[in-house]
Formats: C-alpha cells, sequence, structure tokens
C-alpha cells in the first residue's frame, strides 16, 4: 500500500464521527490487540516467577504440615532438611529411575506409560502415577522423625491437593494440609480451618491388626480414628475420607509404609 493510500485513510478515519460504528469498532479492535500483546508478553516473561513460587508455596506447605513452620522461616534452608525420595507404589520401594528433585507427580499421573488406570476409584482421580515424590524428615542422628505425603482426590467442586505427615511409626497421623483446591468458601473450603485440621493431629490409621481404620464421618465409631466431617459440606467431608483411604491404602502407600516401618526400604 502506497503512502498516499496510507494518509488518505487515515486523513479519513479522523474526519469520522466519534460516534460512527465503523470507528467504534477500529478502536475497540486495536485496544484489545494491544491489551493482548501486553498479557502475552506478561504471561511468557512472569511464567518462571510463577513457577518459582510455586514451588515455593508447596514447600511451605510441607514445613507447615510437618509443624516446622514459622513467620519469618528462612524456607530453602529449613526445606533442605527434608529428603525428597521416588516412590514406586507398585513395590513399596525407592526408585532411582528419577530425579526427585524435578520429577512431576501430576503429569506422571496423565501419561500412560507412568500411570495405571484404577478400576475401584473412590478418589476420583481417574489414573495413579506408579512413581510419586515423599519427603522424608529426619532427626540429627539420621532417625526417621516423620514422612510426608502427597495426597490428592475430587471433593464437592475440585480436586483437594494436599499433604499427610506421619509420624516416625507410620501410623500415627501428625497434621494433614491441602494446598490447592476450589471448594465451597465457608464450606468445603473449611478443609482450611486451623481447627478441623487440628483434628488429625493423633489420629491413628490403622488398628493393632492393620486394618485401616481412619475415617472422616458426622459419627463417630471410635476415637482414636476419627475426624469430624465439615458441618454443611457432606460432599466434600466425604472426598476428604475417600482421597485420605485411598492413598493410606493398598492402592496407595500401605506396601510403602509397611516396608519402611520394617526397615525393608
Amino acid at each position: 500500500m502506497s503512502e498516499l493510500k496510507i494518509n488518505t485513510l487515515i486523513s479519513k478515519f479522523r474526519n469520522m464521527s466519534n460516534d460512527s460504528v465503523p470507528k467504534t469498532i477500529f478502536v475497540a479492535v486495536i485496544l484489545c490487540f494491544f491489551c493482548s500483546m501486553v498479557v502475552s508478553f506478561a504471561a511468557v516473561n512472569l511464567k518462571s516467577i510463577q513457577d518459582v513460587n510455586k514451588i515455593r508455596d508447596k514447600q511451605k506447605n510441607i514445613l507447615q504440615v510437618a509443624g516446622v513452620y514459622y513467620e519469618g522461616i528462612d524456607i530453602d534452608k529449613s526445606f533442605s532438611s527434608f529428603q525428597p525420595m521416588i516412590v514406586d507404589l507398585d513395590k513399596g520401594t525407592y526408585s532411582n529411575n528419577f530425579d526427585p528433585n524435578v520429577f512431576d507427580d501430576k503429569k506422571a499421573a496423565l501419561d500412560p506409560a507412568l500411570s495405571t488406570l484404577l478400576k475401584e476409584d473412590p478418589a476420583s482421580i481417574g489414573r495413579r502415577a506408579n512413581f510419586t515424590t515423599i519427603y522424608l524428615l529426619k532427626n540429627k542422628d539420621g532417625s526417621l522423625d516423620k514422612v510426608i505425603l502427597p495426597v490428592y482426590g475430587y471433593g464437592l467442586w475440585s480436586t483437594l491437593y494436599g499433604f499427610i505427615a506421619l509420624e516416625e511409626n507410620c501410623n500415627d497421623i501428625f497434621g494433614l494440609q491441602f494446598y490447592q483446591h476450589a471448594e465451597t468458601p465457608g464450606l468445603g473450603a473449611e478443609v482450611d480451618n486451623p481447627k478441623w485440621r487440628a483434628q488429625w493431629k493423633g489420629k491413628k490409621l490403622n488398628n493393632e491388626n492393620g486394618e485401616l481404620m481412619i475415617q472422616v464421618a458426622k459419627t463417630m465409631n471410635s476415637k482414636e480414628y476419627h475426624v469430624d466431617a465439615l458441618a454443611g459440606a457432606t460432599l466434600t467431608s466425604n472426598g476428604v475420607d475417600n482421597l485420605v483411604k485411598f492413598w493410606m491404602g493398598e492402592t496407595g502407600f500401605k506396601k510403602f509404609l509397611t516396608n519402611l516401618k520394617n526397615g525393608a526400604v
């Protein structure tokens, strides 16, 4: 297009009424294009910062569920006390096939080569990764203090992602905490309420016969295995109950926890 034609078009545009439809559409298109460019630029250039923040938030939640977090803590330094390990869930042993510092559990669960399609799926997750990252907190003498396990499953509106911390006997619960979900504020989102989370501390997973007994329910069968359901959030409570039982059961971490307790890993 020649310079003369361009100047002619600019002149016609300037002479248009501000209320004219063509001018309104043109301005809207230019604004949308400009805004999309700004958003795209920001998304690309801020992605690395967002990724770092996600990792930092995950580390913070691990520190919290293990009971070692406090305001002002040096997260990087404190998290270095945790030893990440890859667990082969089918074998219940550690795996050296992957680097635990970069292994992506969520991507593995979507990869048919690294996951299993579930026939029985109480947690409603579809596929279970064959390998997952766990975190060991050791005492200064090298003995096990706590083991932190990732858990997730569907609630009412979303998949809840969190961690459960177990004592060195691999049966007593130290804490349960979710770091990502989209449950209803004031109802299902009460999984974040410190008072509700505090109920988990000291509860047991299994009875003396090794039977999985932990439950989230309205009625109590046994205090040492019972966590109160969330008021007005039955489906979220059922979801938490199902996901904890799934991950602490045979299809989840039970083989690994038995081996860890017996020193077989």
